[in-house]
């Protein structure tokens, strides 16, 4: 966990405002308020009262995230705002469980990265409060909420990781598909994390079992369960553990990272012939934090200035922010978009508990303990 010293939160008067969502006024409201003389003097001293009231409250922009490299996009967020922050890294599955457990207590101010399956689960049980701001009407519709509870910053796609040397060495053929990979030669050398912990690989299931269809998916799964060992806990082994020659097939998120592997090693990145299962990775406010104002201020400056986007795209390694904010300049896709498989987002939130209990059976006794 990254600590930084303690700066302004909201006034308490505040908390009202803050449990009804956030907005933002456009920059043509403000300038007219502004000439029409809207800010008074007794407004300016409310305003000096409220930050005074905000550096006696304390506290500080708690952020969960996917990963410890997003404190150089928070240290900008500090840099140009003042407000300080508190990285915890947590997969998207551990935070909506302890999140639930926790009686729906907030475990921090502002949710970063993850699958959206998670976020739309806790959209529906009420955890996120609305962010509303004007650069939000510039997102792609299909990559955000459509209430604006949760946003997208960004695209994971999955594919297949292969090391060429134990392919060559087990006499194997790369394979090129998902149904390839329940072939029996196979057996053993497949590596996939849980998807009951690793959001991405959770879209893969749930994306198969929509382009195969229910009955046919889990006849699918059961048959790729026969090549596992076992499920691992971190989303990273199956690139990790791959490259490292201890599997021969990764199951994994495909990005620059991948593509450069595959030009400095032994690695071939592959794109599935048969679809590219993908998922938009969330942001969100957690409802009733106690950061929640500075939460939505934080949603608000991410997206509204470029720069900070393609900041994440280099910390992430992967340009889809582009498919996010079309109009958004210097980002190329490294895969074909009409490779994707064709997904209803909708069922992603809603199916979870009821496909992760099915893969619990099937495939439970695999997963990896740590």
């Amino acid at each position: 966990m990254r600590k930084q010293s303690i700066a302004g939160f909201m006034a308490a008067g505040m908390a009202a405002l803050m449990l009804a969502g956030c907005s933002t006024q456009s920059t043509q409201e403000t300038t007219a308020a502004s000439e029409t003389g809207a800010e008074t003097k007794a407004e300016s001293e409310a305003s000096e009262a409220e930050s005074e009231a905000r550096d006696e409250a304390g506290g500080t922009l708690r952020v969960v995230a996917t990963s410890e490299d997003y404190v150089t996009l928070f240290d900008k967020f500090t840099q140009e705002t003042g407000i300080e922050t508190e990285l915890l890294s947590m997969s998207s599955g551990e935070v909506l469980s302890k999140v639930k457990a926790e009686g729906g207590t907030p475990m921090a101010d502002l949710w970063f990265g993850g699958g959206i399956d998670a976020f739309m689960g806790a959209k529906e049980d009420g955890l996120l409060q609305q962010v509303n701001f004007d650069e939000a009407a510039n997102l792609a519709p299909e990559y955000k909420d459509a209430d604006n509870y949760w946003f997208a910053k960004g695209i994971t796609v999955v594919g297949f990781v292969v090391n060429n040397d134990i392919i060559e060495e087990k006499g194997l053929e790369i394979p090129k598909t998902w149904d390839d990979l329940t072939d029996p030669s196979y057996q053993g050398e497949v590596l996939m994390s849980n998807p009951a912990i690793s959001g991405t690989n959770y879209a893969v299931v749930n994306a198969l079992l929509q382009t195969k269809g229910e009955e046919e998916g889990w006849k699918y799964f059961e048959e790729l369960n026969k090549n596992i060992e076992y499920y691992s806990k971190r989303g990273s082994d199956p690139v990790t553990k791959t490259v490292a020659g201890e599997f021969a097939i990764g199951i994994a998120p495909m990005d620059r990272a991948i593509d450069k592997m595959e030009e400095e090693q032994n690695i071939t990145a592959v794109y599935p012939e048969d679809g590219i299962p993908y998922v938009p990775e969330g942001v969100a406010v957690f409802k009733n934090s106690e950061g929640a104002e500075a939460a939505c201020e934080f949603i608000e400056w991410f997206y509204s200035d470029d720069e900070n986007l393609k900041m994440v795209a280099d910390i992430d390694n992967k340009d889809t922010i582009k498919m996010v904010k079309p109009d958004i300049e210097g980002m190329e896709l490294t895969f074909d978009t009409e490779m994707l498989m064709d997904e209803d987002l909708s069922l992603f939130g809603s199916e979870r508990e009821n496909i992760l209990a099915k893969w619990d059976e099937l495939a439970g006794d695999k997963s990896e303990n740590e």
